[in-house]
């Protein structure tokens, strides 16, 4: 009776809100140029531009995409969700939860909002994209024309990762069609683990990252937060979280005083008052990624400071490209798909402490650019993202066209909760 009621109130959400299509209204737009998809990821659509917005807002260009977030915890005391329209196209799910459910309740109620989805949007025959292999504990059910999984990173490497990752993970490469990963490092730890695995390190929006290197556009456009800090800027932007060691920028702002550091991103995952505090150390927050440009302009180099441990082992950073783009000289620590190919390409500098760092970015401020902006031009010719979702897109259509289906689901009725 409690579980009717709970489907009840969900209709009628759904029937009331402003936020979620009518089944009915939706079903008049199912014949897209090709199949619905649906994207589980564990990163919010909203947090920072990376690989599943650059992607997902140009598969929505000729289908529809609903990108399924973690669920927010509320305290309403009913399971719902919201969609939320984006100009580009893509559909962010957002489901909502309450705060005192029961963890083994979790994937239940998310495979509900799931079904609730498929039938309110009029969504037939899909593809079910997968950023996180937790997804599963909800998802089992589904009977999609191809399952994707996009490894990004090496989750269960993560601070405070679910124990039953890498369990879950195994089994999305056993029915996945298809896999990506992002970075040759991903590519070589999973290539053994299924036999339609390709490489796809990150894209570049050349054109965007590009404006950065006008001398008009910095002049003109040197935001309000950034232009009163003296030069000679270092800059950094991205995920302020337990990939980065904190310990080696707070030992540069050390060694170079007279030197302004630029963190520019949301702090995530780790203790905001763990942060270095120096007068020379600058935390401008997150910043939209049109804006991104405008601060680029106004640095003298670009940062890369990884820590070196197990959740950076396999990561290919996009910033990469896009600093390389904007023209402003990179150091790093020596991440495997910085090394290769950038610094084999001597686009980039490594560096392994705070020292070599500053060794780094003295030789960078003194750069050849001319010289070194060729070569960078001619490298990133061919790493668009508009090129990598071709690629991706032909694979896919090979996917779902052709006679192979993914494994059905097996329900594990031990499954763990989502956490």
């Amino acid at each position: 009776m409690q579980q009717s009621n709970m489907v009840n109130k969900i209709d009628l959400l759904h029937k009331h809100s402003d936020v979620t299509y009518s089944r009915f209204l939706n079903r008049e737009n199912t014949q897209t140029k090709e199949q619905d998809m649906i994207v589980f990821s564990h990163l919010r659509w909203d947090l920072v531009i990376q690989r599943p917005q650059q992607l997902m807002t140009r598969f929505a260009k000729d289908r529809r995409v609903y990108f399924f977030e973690e669920p927010h915890f509320t305290n309403q005391n009913y399971i719902s969700y919201k969609v939320e329209r984006r100009q580009n196209g893509v559909k962010v799910i957002v489901p909502i939860l309450p705060k005192n459910i029961r963890n083994d309740e979790v994937p239940k109620r998310l495979a509900t909002l799931v079904d609730n989805l498929i039938e309110d949007e009029g969504i037939e025959e899909h593809v079910s994209w997968y950023y996180t292999p937790m997804a599963l504990t909800f998802t089992r059910h589904l009977t999609p024309s191809a399952i994707i999984f996009d490894c990004m990173d090496e989750l269960s490497a993560f601070k405070g990762a679910p124990k039953e990752l890498l369990t879950l993970e195994t089994e999305l490469l056993k029915v996945a069609n298809v896999v990506f990963t992002d970075g040759q490092s991903l590519y070589e730890a999973k290539k053994k683990k299924h036999p339609n695995i390709y490489p796809f390190p990150s894209g570049i929006d050349a054109d965007h990252f590009r404006k950065a290197r006008s001398t008009d556009f910095a002049l003109l456009s040197e935001p309000e937060d950034q232009k009163d800090i003296p030069h000679p800027r270092l800059g950094f932007f991205g995920l302020i979280d337990e990939r980065i060691d904190i310990d080696l920028v707070d030992k540069v702002a050390e060694l170079k005083p007279d030197w302004q550091i630029i963190m520019i991103g949301p702090v995530a995952k780790i203790n905001p008052d763990r942060l270095p505090k120096r007068p020379n150390i600058h935390y401008l927050g997150k910043k939209d990624y049109q804006e991104l440009p405008q601060y680029l302009a106004g640095w003298d180099v670009a940062l890369l400071p990884f820590a070196m441990n197990e959740s950076t082992r396999f990561i290919s950073p996009s910033k990469t490209p896009e600093y390389l783009a904007a023209g402003r000289p990179v150091v790093s620590t020596p991440i495997r798909d910085v090394i290769r190919p950038y610094a084999d390409e001597r686009l980039v500098s490594i560096a392994e402490n705070a020292e070599e760092f500053v060794h780094c970015a003295e030789k960078s401020l003194h750069l050849d650019q001319k010289t070194w902006l060729i070569k960078v031009d001619l490298f990133l010719s061919d790493m668009s993202w508009d090129s990598t979702f071709k690629k991706m897109a032909e694979i896919l259509r090979r996917a779902y066209n052709s006679q192979v289906r993914p494994v059905v689901f097996v329900q594990d009725s031990n499954a763990s909760a989502l956490t």
